[in-house]
């Protein structure tokens, strides 16, 4: 019993403490710790093209990190999706304040508490057609969209929302970030359910612990949010705080 209880925590050092430390010393020296929900840049980065300028469907899932000290641990998540000929992009996000579904809040490539944002996911052209009705009824599907639902540990939260149309859309077949706390919050309730992706195993005990074991997802261990694990599909390793690294 003590042996095993020595090997928790001698993982728990390596895997999940140490991670988080070193991320917290590179953040400090390379992060602006002054702005705010006020001061922050939510601008566009400029690099969607112009939805007039570009006539086919996108489809596109971003993240970012969040604000403050808060970035040393977490991305915020969204969807973006504009149709054939569209003369512009809808945005959708799962936020605290004001609409609890936000749709175009933001510019569809804003920075997020002026952090720049990452692309998860894209399709363009026919592929991306043919998954924008399934996107758009995943996200009316979303049961946790009412005033008060939101929370921000350990959900549900914005990833649990993106979280959930990935599920909701298993021809996405993308993997969210490690750092997208929240993601592995049960929306159903169920303690073993299908991984987000359907090619796989999750258990979660209401998002607080749980493992992940997937083609997609590959093999992750989360410890009160923080993610750790294997990234087998593409050659990687998933730490808390840095996300995945690797191929």
């Amino acid at each position: 019993m003590i042996r095993a209880a020595r090997m928790f925590l001698l993982a728990f050092l390596l895997f999940f403490a140490l991670p988080l430390g070193a991320h917290a010393l590179v953040q400090w020296h390379e992060r602006d710790w002054s702005a705010n929900w006020r001061t922050a840049d939510w601008s566009s980065t400029g690099t969607l093209p112009a939805a007039d300028a570009h006539p086919e469907a996108m489809v596109r899932i971003y993240a970012a990190r969040v604000g403050r000290w808060r970035g040393i641990f977490a991305v915020h998540t969204w969807l973006v999706v504009k149709e054939q000929g569209a003369g512009a992009y809808e945005r959708y996000d799962k936020v605290g304040w004001g609409s609890p579904i936000r749709r175009n809040g933001y510019a569809p490539d804003g920075r997020w508490y002026g952090n720049e944002p990452e692309i998860v996911f894209e399709a363009t052209g026919a592929a991306a057609t043919a998954l924008i009705p399934k996107l758009r009824a995943a996200v009316a599907s979303y049961p946790y969209r009412q005033y008060g639902d939101y929370h921000v540990w350990p959900g549900p939260n914005s990833n649990t929302f993106i979280a959930h149309v990935v599920r909701q859309v298993p021809e996405l077949a993308v993997a969210l970030p490690p750092t997208a706390i929240g993601k592995d919050f049960p929306v159903a309730g169920d303690w073993i359910a299908l991984a987000p992706s359907r090619t796989g195993l999750s258990l979660s005990l209401g998002g607080y612990a749980g493992v992940t074991l997937a083609w997609v997802e590959g093999i992750e261990v989360n410890l009160l949010g923080a993610v750790a694990g294997l990234d087998i599909r593409q050659p990687g390793i998933k730490l808390p705080g840095f996300g995945r690294i690797g191929i």
